[in-house]
């Protein structure tokens, strides 16, 4: 029976032979297995550190930059609501019906607490999660190779929609975060036994259903991916790469027998001696992830109606994903990739089948494979489409295509003595979507006909807002001016006027209003007609159309005397 200390000392036979030269040489071994010994890195970890931290670097910069250029989307406004009235009031009760998990407003809560609620900040915390996810595969570069880890991680650091949804305050970002660190923690608990990261595996776990009501999609295929690495391995009889030390030149690493190490999850609790220890350790695990969803579905105990609601959700969320609302053809995502995702999905296809027919088997390859094609099957199957749910499965996907890079690397290195043109096909694909992801972010943010702007807010509404502050300075009264939204279509409004408590969302147009009490009024563009009569010759409407999202135009009267009067006047009455 494999243990903890054979793995050990596979481990240091690998990492013995980290400075052996290009050709491989066979060692006689115990029957049974074989051992190849592999070739030097393909990067010294100084140059491994530094492609790393640029690309890190590169990540933040394309998802900080110009932060609030784009208008808050509808649902981001929703969520400010919520997060705006935890930190005021004190509560949040999570509602299965319509809205996600309490994970986003509660990690969000600390920063508004500390540095106030502006979009930026808001914005900063998705932000952090995508980060964290880039970091996050560059650890899987003993699984995937140095080179292949790098490009995976520059993938996601540059993808269209990787950016786009981590400059959002939606939920998908801490999501994909919490599904990779749970794969990554399970991952190292499998090769060192230690029990930190089973513990981590089930916190990150725990976070990831806190998080959102589709983890039973995210758990159902890591388990079949899981399921399907592990058989494949076995039905193919092929010779098993085994990670050593971050020394790898693609599939050419320690390997073992599928015989040798078929007997894996005995060996996994093998470090903790009997069965009684190992229960301890597992319901330990069990335990963590429970609290972790207790405390957060019950608002931390102040709202126990949401533990059950957590379940409810389940019956909810499956009419929702059969229903006719969002509802698109199957091939959708794969369109939508095409699109926007290329690149990766091409690499991806082909690192999928480098993983299933190269002669070593790497197991976590073949998971990976099996989880980003999965995804995209199971979101696929399911009619209901939204374009953030694409971040799922564009993850796995970047990292099954580092991997294929990683495998055409070595081929490269082997056949023609050089990296060079696997890595010129690398750096044009990662270039192509970088300049994808430039023009969507910056340029293209609230154009409709690209597949992640999805019913956006357009950038006029940040004019309306802008010009709505303008007038409540002019009127002397600042952030306590009376202002009627008279449009059932307002969202995200609220989170730009949460510091205006006189705001009202009359959500239709009211019988009556006084210029002294309410001297500003928002309507939609097809209600200006009866607004101006009922307004009257107190109010004037200042002549702009204000795009919220595609079909809804909102217009603006203010008080005539706002509108009309000179600036100067303001200035000079103001001391100016």
């Amino acid at each position: 029976m494999p243990t903890a200390s054979t793995k050990q000392q596979r481990r240091k036979r690998a990492q013995a032979s980290a400075g052996a030269k290009t050709t491989t040489t066979r060692a006689p071994e115990r029957k049974g297995t074989t051992i190849e010994r592999p070739a030097a890195p393909e990067l010294t970890e100084k140059a491994w550190l530094i492609a790393s931290a640029a690309v890190i670097l590169v990540a933040a910069l394309l998802r900080l930059y110009a932060l609030e250029l784009n208008p808050l989307h509808h649902d981001e406004g929703v969520n400010g609501f919520f997060l705006t009235t935890l930190l005021k009031q004190g509560t949040y009760h999570y509602d299965p019906s319509n809205y996600h998990g309490p994970s986003l407003y509660y990690i969000t809560l600390p920063f508004v607490a500390v540095f106030g609620l502006k979009t930026f900040v808001i914005r900063l915390v998705p932000i952090l999660f995508g980060l964290g996810t880039v970091w996050l595969v560059l650890r899987l570069r003993r699984y995937i190779g140095m080179i292949g880890a790098l490009v995976a991680a520059a993938f996601i650091a540059v993808s269209p929609g990787a950016v786009y949804n981590s400059r959002y305050f939606i939920h998908e970002s801490l999501f994909v975060f919490f599904t990779l660190g749970t794969v990554v923690a399970a991952l190292w608990f499998y090769e060192t036994g230690k029990e930190r990261y089973l513990l981590l595996a089930a916190a990150s776990a725990g976070l990831l259903f806190a998080t959102k009501e589709t983890h039973f999609v995210t758990a159902g295929v890591l388990v079949l991916a899981t399921a399907t690495a592990w058989t494949y391995v076995r039905l193919t009889q092929g010779r098993e790469w085994i990670p050593a030390g971050g020394v790898v030149d693609a599939q050419r690493n320690v390997s073992i027998s599928s015989v040798e190490q078929g007997k894996g999850a005995q060996s996994i609790f093998a470090p903790f001696g009997d069965a009684g220890q190992a229960s301890l350790l597992l319901l330990s695990s069990l335990t963590l992830f429970v609290v972790i969803n207790v405390l957060l579905y019950s608002s931390f105990f102040t709202n126990n109606k949401g533990i059950m609601d957590a379940f409810e959700a389940f019956t909810k969320w499956r009419e929702t994903g059969t229903s006719h609302f969002h509802r698109k053809p199957f091939d959708t995502y794969v369109n939508w990739l095409w699109q926007e995702e290329a690149p990766i999905l091409l690499l991806a296809v082909a690192g999928a089948a480098a993983a299933l027919l190269e002669g070593f088997k790497n197991r976590f390859a073949i998971f990976a494979g099996a989880w980003a094609f999965g995804m995209l099957l199971a979101y696929s199957l399911i009619p209901y489409k939204t374009p953030w749910l694409m971040l799922n499965f564009t993850v796995p996907l970047a990292i099954i295509a580092g991997y294929g890079v990683q495998v055409l690397s070595a081929w490269c290195r082997r056949r023609m003595g050089s990296y060079l043109p696997a890595l010129a096909l690398a750096a044009l694909a990662v270039a192509v979507c970088a300049y994808q992801s430039v023009v969507l972010n910056f340029k293209e943010y609230d154009n409709d006909s690209y597949p992640y702007v999805y019913s956006h807010t357009q950038r006029g509404a940040l004019e309306l807002v802008r010009e709505i502050e303008h007038l409540s300075e002019r009127a002397g009264t600042g952030r306590e001016t009376v202002i009627s939204l008279s449009s059932p279509d307002y969202w995200p409004l609220p989170w730009y006027f949460h510091d205006y408590p006189r705001v009202a969302f009359d959500a239709q147009v009211r019988t009556s209003y006084e210029a002294n009490q309410t001297p500003i009024v928002v309507g939609r563009e097809r209600d200006a007609e009866k607004l101006r009569l009922l307004l009257g010759p107190n109010y004037k409407q200042d002549g702009a159309l204000y795009p919220l999202r595609p079909g809804v135009q909102l217009v603006l009267f203010a008080r005539r005397d706002l509108v009309e009067r000179p600036a100067e006047d303001f200035q000079l009455n103001k001391g100016f």
